[in-house]
């Protein structure tokens, strides 16, 4: 194979995105989340009304703050949703206790916010967290300390956001109560989806495309299943479940490996039975229609029979009884403390980003309170929320969305805090404003800002006993938000301008090195009682990719940015990646090829050299890579990346 067509077997990114305002402007195709958009109605309002019901609406408010939990709310694994909403209920009741005991101190306010949003920030990259990070933590912060200042309030005030963030906790959980494992079914079934996608893309260029979307939903899967896991209460549908993962992975491979440079395609029956089990995962519809029926090919050869044999064993697990499905699920994943290490490295852009996070809110908050203005929180606030982006490009986004979506918010706002709303009418209308906002976040952060803004306004106006002036009322709340929106802008735009593009040599230089330390103890005696998965080289390099690939989709936002080299580094990580992949499944197996001192050698050399060449921006010298028996997808994937680096001179810098 020549460079050239190397160069194509690489998916490449948009020659020519849309300009960024047209890109802010721009409503996705997602569809509504009508369920989470009513229950998080209902967790923001329950809390109100029972409030009335006891004659305390501020109480109810005040609980109304901690249903901000359900917002944290998304499609992930029971066992891992509880653990993390309950950490976020605790976290706003500290939060909460904390922030009304600094009220009087307006300098501890400003640092104290700064402090939460870098924390936030960095815990949810570095976890890999779903959800809108470090906003509603700095939110219910802020407007706790812009409530009446009272010091010996903070355990009540703490209790009510704890109750409120316990019902959240509730009703997001209750699904639990009908399909306890939905999340983990609905990832199993878009496995052999896109394997199914996979098997027809064999013979077309539509393949390395392909190829690279199953791996990513293959991790997608086995992030998920081990998120769900639970060691002392392994029902037999996670186990079956877990084991058609395994089957699928397996599938994979065997694809990878016998028809990677294939040129002809595969029977259309072979696509159609991985969907067939993927239908038949879904338990809604797997008794609503009759079983189909798919008849074998009556030509094939050895190759293709061994791919449907492979089929036909994963199509076995859904029919076998729940007894035989009996197995002790071993589940390696990195623990607390090697993520977050591995999230502090010094080229680690999340560590790098929470630091900005904090400095750029700290200042902002000092700015506020200095000048006293109106409701000053609403300055870092609004910081914290254009700050949110995670690139540059999203952050001018966050900012032109904020802007508009605030300025028709505040007006809204102005309108139903002119009726002098109170009792139900105010629980009414933050179900109304939740919900919708909800449903509207997935299309446009802008059109969400529309509707949360009053909402945020409207809790925190009715806690607050001033008259209401609309003339006074719009002109403060424009004036806060927006210094807030330009002070995150200037920030991110001076601070992290170039800091991402600028560190991506160095990282693919570590990546490489992580994975030729790998290849060493996977094929090399490390002894009888050495396991190479989980072990402390398989997780740096899990580790390296992570912040690699993390580091390119911030640096792909930065502005400027230059095309030519992202799409270099493009072609490097995408190989990487799927060379990951490959080392992380050779790891799983109990017996691999021992290779001799001479190739190993030879091995790490090559390795070495492409390491090298890529820290120095250089092209590496071409080196031998030795063959490793079993497994000839490595040796592809180590002679593609040596390519990947060789297409065409690196520049020197993004300008």
């Amino acid at each position: 194979m020549n460079e050239k067509q190397a160069v194509k077997t690489v998916p490449s990114i948009p020659t020519k995105p849309p300009s960024i305002l047209k890109q802010a402007m721009t409503v996705n195709r997602k569809p509504f989340p009508w369920v989470k958009a009513f229950c998080a109605g209902l967790a923001a309002s329950i809390p109100i009304i029972i409030g009335l019901l006891f004659g305390h609406l501020e109480y109810g408010l005040m609980a109304g703050l901690g249903s901000f939990t359900y917002l944290y709310t998304f499609n992930i694994p029971y066992a891992q949703r509880a653990k993390k909403l309950f950490s976020v209920v605790i976290a706003m009741t500290i939060l909460t206790a904390l922030g009304t005991l600094a009220a009087p101190h307006p300098l501890a306010i400003a640092v104290l916010i700064g402090i939460i949003g870098a924390v936030s920030t960095f815990i949810f990259g570095a976890l890999k967290i779903i959800g809108p990070s470090a906003i509603f933590f700095v939110l219910v912060f802020a407007m706790t300390t812009g409530m009446p200042e009272d010091p010996d309030a903070a355990p009540l005030r703490a209790g009510l956001v704890f109750l409120g963030g316990a019902l959240s906790w509730v009703i997001a959980m209750i699904g639990y109560l009908f399909e306890p494992h939905g999340p983990e079914t609905g990832v199993v079934k878009r496995v052999y989806i896109e394997l199914a996608h996979l098997i027809d893309a064999v013979g077309t260029e539509k393949f390395n495309k392909t190829r690279n979307q199953v791996i990513q939903i293959l991790k997608e899967g086995e992030e998920t299943l081990a998120a769900g896991h639970i060691p002392w209460r392994s029902t037999e549908r996670f186990k079956r479940l877990y084991v058609i993962n395994d089957h699928a992975k397996v599938i994979f491979l065997y694809i990878i490996e016998h028809f990677s440079e294939s040129k002809s395609r595969l029977p259309d029956e072979a696509g159609q039975f991985v969907r067939h089990i993927a239908h038949l995962l879904d338990e809604k519809k797997k008794n609503s229609h009759p079983t189909k029926k798919i008849l074998l090919p009556f030509e094939m050869d050895e190759t293709v029979f061994g791919l449907f044999s492979r089929i036909f064993d994963a199509d076995a697990v859904l029919n076998e009884p729940d007894k035989k499905i009996d197995l002790v699920i071993q589940i390696s994943k990195p623990s607390f403390k090697t993520i977050i290490m591995g999230a502090f490295d010094k080229n680690s852009i999340v560590f790098i980003s929470a630091l900005r996070f904090g400095v750029v809110t700290i200042l902002a908050g000092i700015i506020a309170y200095e000048f006293e203005f109106a409701r000053s929180y609403w300055v870092p606030l609004s910081c914290v929320a254009v700050m949110a982006g995670s690139t540059i490009v999203a952050t001018f986004h966050r900012a032109i969305q904020r802007g508009v979506g605030t300025v028709l918010g505040i007006l809204i706002a102005g309108v139903i805090l002119a009726t002098h709303p109170n009792g139900y009418m105010i629980a009414f209308f933050v179900f109304l404003l939740t919900s919708i906002t909800e449903l509207f976040i997935v299309k446009n952060y802008g059109l969400a800002a529309l509707f949360f803004t009053p909402n945020a306004l409207l809790m925190a106006e009715s806690t607050s006993h001033a008259s209401f002036s609309f003339s006074y009322f719009a002109s403060a709340r424009l004036i806060d938000i927006l210094l807030g929106s330009a002070i995150g802008l200037i920030g991110v735009f001076l601070v992290g301008r170039r800091s991402a593009s600028s560190r991506i040599p160095h990282l693919i230089s570590k990546t490489i090195r992580s994975q030729a330390q790998f290849l060493l103890v996977l094929f090399s005696d490390q002894g009888p009682d050495f396991k190479t998965d989980g072990s402390r080289e398989k997780m740096k390099m899990r580790t390296n990719l992570n912040n690699l690939k993390t580091l390119y989709d911030t640096a792909a936002g930065e502005i400027p940015k230059n095309r030519k080299a992202l799409e270099y580094y493009w072609a490097v990580i995408f190989t990487l990646d799927h060379l990951a992949y490959l080392l992380d499944s050779c790891s799983e197996q109990k017996s691999r090829p021992i290779l001799s001192d001479e190739s190993l050698a030879q091995l790490l050399y090559s390795c070495e050299s492409m390491a090298n060449a890529a820290d120095r921006k250089i092209s590496p010298a071409v080196k031998t890579v030795p063959e490793i028996p079993g497994w000839p997808g490595i040796q592809q994937e180590l002679k593609t990346l040596q390519k990947s680096l060789m297409l065409r001179n690196l520049p020197k810098e993004f300008s």
